[in-house]
């Protein structure tokens, strides 16, 4: 297999929904350009104390009924994803970080070797990312508390996952040094929210709702230039 021209780091929380509207973009880079762009995922704790984030922060505009609310009115023009409507009122998850460290211990499975890389059928996600993807469906779409470990491993066992060995890495602490190497990558790129994509060698930054066309032309430029990281044009 050929080295990635382009490597991205991809920054979420699973909790997001601006990322859960933005995997469309994801899947469709990488049927764009295959092996020649490569997406590392970092997960971060945007969403670490919903209590403090949501319950708090969101006290005067309704808490999480309004934050719910909110919710439901960004995502309620797109047709690619659904939003439950008892978001962020039925079984609100506590916190992002355990399904982040659930997720760091697929993608170790991974980089392992005992993992496949490549979900059966068309999908073009790898296995960690279908797991990335899966908890945002159970959460967004149907209102599970994807912080709950019962769910966490339902999620994964309806994918076929190992169930002890993505236990191993999370009880020995490999996961959560993995998310914690995140948490790191996020402030070594100053990274200021989800989702965000950091390209040639941390000099690009693309934050927020970003358009695939911005995305891609981002990626040709740097795909076009032979000495890679010199000024661009696009």
């Amino acid at each position: 297999m050929k080295e990635p021209r382009v490597k991205i780091d991809y920054f979420s929380d699973l909790l997001c929904v601006w990322a859960y509207g933005a995997q469309i973009k994801l899947d469709e880079l990488r049927r764009a350009f295959g092996d020649k762009v490569l997406v590392r995922h970092h997960y971060i704790p945007l969403f670490g104390d919903t209590a403090s984030r949501i319950g708090e922060g969101w006290r005067d505009r309704g808490g999480f009924e309004g934050f719910g609310r909110h919710v439901r009115e960004t995502a309620g023009t797109w047709d690619h994803v659904e939003i439950n409507p008892e978001i962020w009122q039925r079984n609100v998850p506590a916190s992002s970080v355990p399904a982040h460290v659930f997720v760091k211990a697929a993608q170790l499975l991974e980089s392992d070797g005992e993992l496949d890389t490549a979900v059966p059928g068309d999908s073009v996600r790898s296995g960690a990312e279908e797991l990335a993807w899966r908890l945002r469906e159970r959460f967004f779409r149907d209102a599970g508390n994807i912080a709950d470990r019962a769910v966490q491993d339902d999620t994964a066992a309806s994918l076929g996952l190992p169930m002890e060995k993505l236990s191993e890495r999370i009880d020995s602490g490999r996961a959560h040094a993995a998310a914690h190497l995140d948490l790191q990558a996020k402030e070594l790129h100053q990274v200021p929210g989800s989702p965000c994509l950091v390209l040639n060698e941390g000099r690009q930054r693309l934050y927020g709702n970003v358009g695939y066309r911005v995305i891609e032309a981002n990626v040709m430029q740097l795909l076009s230039d032979p000495l890679y990281g010199q000024a661009s044009w696009c």
